[in-house]
């Protein structure tokens, strides 16, 4: 007989407040994606709840009233995990697992269970967990309650220190070794994208879901790994992109971006995001099926400007058309939004157009020169064929004049070399 491991998924219920200038459809919009968040990490939405309130209640969030009704679904459908579309305060949780006695999660500690669960290599499980102790520290009040008692015993006589003060001392010496651990791999990072300066660089951004592992994945065959789930890839990937003969684009992919994403988060993934400041042109990519698209745009703008990238050349690639049902959309998207291509990068559809594109974007990157040298400077003119296109090649007397066409970083190398070579 084979022995079959079957996965149990935790009986969850939603719970959202409807605030003042908030839309219903907007809410039950978000609630749907916490429902994504919620099967991403292994749960099964039994219930949700949208509570309307004009502000949060401090202590229950959702008002004691209502948590005690929650108290009673609970108990009804056999809920074991309520989960809050939003960042709750230690006090509310302290009082909402009280009154419920079941395990509570907020949005923000959900997005990160997830992280952890998908983090593999050193780099993602290293920046996870400095995320997850940021998110710890000011919640140990609550977590760790059932610690907080002062040691006893011999050598311990004095004010004493509670459990709870030892694991914040442990927590901040972590955090600061991971952060020293971090900028190592920054480093070592800086290292490697030295080696990219002579390629035109390129990287996916977009909310999550949206295709970019499909996209990159079709233009270079990088096999990078292509779910219907948030966040199944964490690391980013990059890979070589023949445009023309010769003609190299990199191209990074990067964890999708989210509304709401944890700010500890989005700082520990700098590193991983550096891809991102580092490149010439950013491929935005976004799923026009999806009824919030313009919403998820802004969200993924504003991350941009959090990273400092907002001045970057950025082409606009609309995804799924093939699923788009409103046609109406495409026309209001090419009024609207400059510099935008509409694709399917599942079907292939368009990629002409934006292989056109990144042409175009290479061949502005790349400039014509026009240098004259020594016949017997036979080494530098070998160099400046390796590292740049040479247009055309003229002998007159003991002078040779070259012209070629390269992009700044190598322009700037060879006027180096040029300059050593004087010397």
């Amino acid at each position: 007989m084979l022995d079959r491991k079957e996965t149990i998924l935790e009986r969850a219920m939603l719970v959202s407040l409807k605030l003042k200038n908030e839309t219903k459809h907007l809410v039950e919009e978000h609630l749907n994606e916490l429902e994504m968040l919620a099967d991403t990490a292994g749960a099964e939405t039994i219930l949700k709840v949208i509570q309307d309130r004009p502000t949060p209640d401090k202590a229950h969030y959702v008002g004691k009233g209502k948590a005690e009704e929650l108290a009673e679904l609970v108990k009804l459908n056999d809920i074991v995990l309520i989960i809050f579309d939003a960042d709750l305060s230690p006090t509310q949780v302290r009082n909402l697992e009280k009154l419920l006695d079941r395990k509570i999660l907020d949005r923000s500690g959900l997005i990160l269970d997830i992280f952890a669960s998908h983090a593999k290599t050193k780099q993602a499980k290293t920046q996870v967990e400095l995320a997850q102790l940021q998110y710890m520290l000011p919640r140990l009040t609550r977590a760790w309650t059932h610690l907080s008692k002062q040691h006893g015993g011999i050598g311990t006589k004095g004010p004493g220190e509670t459990q709870i003060e030892t694991d914040r001392r442990l927590i901040r010496t972590r955090i600061s070794k991971l952060k020293e651990l971090l900028r190592k791999i920054e480093n070592q990072n800086k290292t490697k994208s030295m080696k990219r300066q002579d390629f035109l660089t390129a990287s996916l951004v977009g909310y999550t879901n949206a295709g970019k592992s499909t996209l990159i994945n079709l233009l270079t065959d990088a096999d990078v790994l292509a779910e219907n789930k948030l966040f199944a890839t964490l690391d980013s990937t990059t890979r070589s992109f023949e445009i023309e003969k010769n003609k190299n684009v990199l191209i990074s992919d990067t964890v999708g971006f989210i509304r709401k994403l944890p700010h500890n988060l989005v700082a520990s993934f700098k590193t991983t995001l550096n891809v991102v400041k580092e490149a010439d042109i950013i491929i935005h990519v976004i799923d026009i099926s999806h009824p919030f698209y313009e919403d998820h745009i802004r969200v993924v703008n504003e991350t941009l400007e959090e990273l400092g990238c907002t001045d970057k050349t950025q082409i606009k690639l609309f995804n799924k058309i093939d699923v788009l049902d409103d046609k109406d959309r495409i026309s209001y998207v090419k009024n609207k939004y400059d510099n935008s291509i509409l694709i399917s990068a599942h079907r292939g559809i368009n990629i002409t157009e934006v292989r056109e594109k990144l042409l175009e974007l290479y061949e502005n990157n790349h400039k014509e020169k026009r240098i004259v040298l020594s016949m017997t400077q036979s080494k530098l003119i070998a160099q400046i064929h390796e590292i740049a296109d040479v247009l055309s090649t003229e002998y007159v007397d003991d002078k040779v004049e070259m012209i070629f066409k390269t992009d700044s970083a190598n322009h700037n190398k060879i006027e180096k070399l040029v300059k050593n070579n004087l010397g």
